[in-house]
């Protein structure tokens, strides 16, 4: 669909070279970028343009001429309308190839820098992984129904999903009970969005309402946890107003295994969405710093303590930090809960001024660092590096990585010494890396 106002014109045929950081297609038509959605590199295409701009036009692939040898048949049947998933159409292995392709090109290109050893990939399953997310929820008036789903690739739209395979299937299946039951509902013209998040003994699903739900919504939803066996949750507000519906003690809590620990959380914690990667990701990350008995270790953007309480099983002592109190006071409960002694947490704004905090004083040997798309350039600049031997930036943003590894070679005198992408996100553009720095 083209943006509005755009003045439309006839389709043309062009040849894709490249892919672009969010999955669409890279090629050039009288001197001028083109990026188009649903295009793979090494194939020719008929073009709608959907928008234009002073230094790119943009267009959606209406027919495929000349076919990659890696395009495959996209399992979902939103494909192209739903913006969740955008690779689909690419075969899995050609996936993560691509998002190396990405991470690689950011640390050259922004940050300057190359590792010098490239690290194998992280994968695990690519479908049905994802244990939390958000659905967008609207009553469309014309239709006379309520629509639930992700956001369209023209983002004023809600899709209207049947399924969705990415998304664990106790959720993905059952989309259009969802859309039922806000159908069923008096304040179905209030309800902006759906939150989910599961954990090993089910799942939660919180619904934010704009105005007060009837006592007959109450026991609508109520009926539908019972049928489910979902715990309900309600947000009239901001995060603070969330409260359980049914039943009213709801465990949520995920385990890692390889370390003895279970995590709890609440319905609208940060967790990692993908169970499997998360796996594969701490103990790379905890293999590569390499924690002994004798260091202290610092987590910066530690949340309830993902990579702090593994980290304490193998390091003399830990120190996690994060800027939101809530998750400070479920990670120290956590440590709690596991038996964990050598790990102390604190509450801090790591973007801004650090210095009268008493954690910035104490010595470290090693450093991890997880943290949020903007990266992490405030707090580096800031940390005493000077007796910290190797550091782990776990990344959920290439360019930001790169602009921090350039920071940390060229200022900071630090090595990039291995460098990886991780596919927390498949059938997705989404890039996660992880990278190791020396002194």
């Amino acid at each position: 669909m083209a943006r509005k106002g755009f003045k439309q014109r006839p389709p043309f045929e062009i040849q894709i070279t490249d892919l672009s950081h969010d999955g669409r297609g890279v090629g050039r038509r009288e001197g001028k970028t083109v990026f188009v959605s649903g295009a793979l590199p090494g194939e020719t295409v008929q073009v709608e343009q959907t928008g234009r701009n002073r230094h790119f036009d943009e267009g959606r692939c209406l027919e495929v001429l000349v076919a990659s040898p890696d395009r495959i048949e996209p399992r979902c049947p939103h494909f192209g309308t739903c913006a969740g998933c955008v690779l689909q159409h690419l075969a899995e292995p050609r996936q993560i190839a691509a998002k190396h392709g990405v991470l690689m090109d950011n640390l050259q290109r922004i940050g300057h820098v190359e590792p010098r050893t490239v690290l194998e990939p992280l994968v695990d399953k690519a479908w049905g992984y994802r244990r939390k997310g958000r659905f967008s929820v609207r009553y469309v008036e014309k239709k006379g129904k309520a629509v639930v789903g992700f956001r369209e690739t023209n983002p004023r739209f809600v899709a209207d999903l049947s399924v969705c395979h990415t998304v664990i299937p106790e959720i993905g299946d059952r989309l259009p009970e969802l859309a039922a039951l806000v159908d069923s509902l008096d304040g179905k013209r209030t309800l902006p969005q759906i939150e989910f998040i599961a954990g090993e003994q089910g799942v939660a699903l919180v619904f934010r309402h704009l105005e007060p739900l009837s006592g007959e919504d109450r026991e609508r939803l109520v009926a539908f946890a019972r049928a489910t066996g979902f715990a309900v949750f309600l947000q009239p507000g901001g995060i603070e107003s969330v409260h359980a519906l049914w039943p009213e003690q709801v465990d949520l809590s995920f385990a890692l295994p390889d370390f003895d620990l279970h995590l709890a959380f609440r319905p609208l914690d940060f967790i990692q969405v993908n169970a499997g990667l998360n796996d594969k990701m701490i103990r790379k990350a905890i293999e590569l710093l390499d924690p002994q008995p004798q260091d202290r270790v610092l987590d910066l953007f530690c949340g309830l303590g993902n990579f702090t309480l593994p980290l304490a099983r193998r390091a003399g002592t830990v120190v996690g930090v994060e800027g939101d109190a809530g998750l400070v006071a479920r990670a120290r409960d956590n440590a709690a809960r596991n038996q964990v002694g050598n790990v102390e947490f604190h509450a801090a704004d790591l973007a801004k001024d650090l210095a009268g905090e008493p954690w910035m004083k104490a010595g470290f040997d090693k450093l991890l660092l997880d943290p949020p798309r903007a990266g992490a350039a405030e707090v580096l600049a800031q940390l005493p590096l000077k007796g910290i031997r190797r550091i782990v930036y776990v990344s959920c943003h290439p360019g930001s990585l790169a602009r921090d590894a350039g920071f940390l070679v060229r200022e900071r005198g630090y090595t990039l010494v291995a460098a990886g992408a991780m596919d927390m996100f498949p059938q997705t553009a989404h890039v996660e890396s992880i990278a190791l720095f020396e002194k």
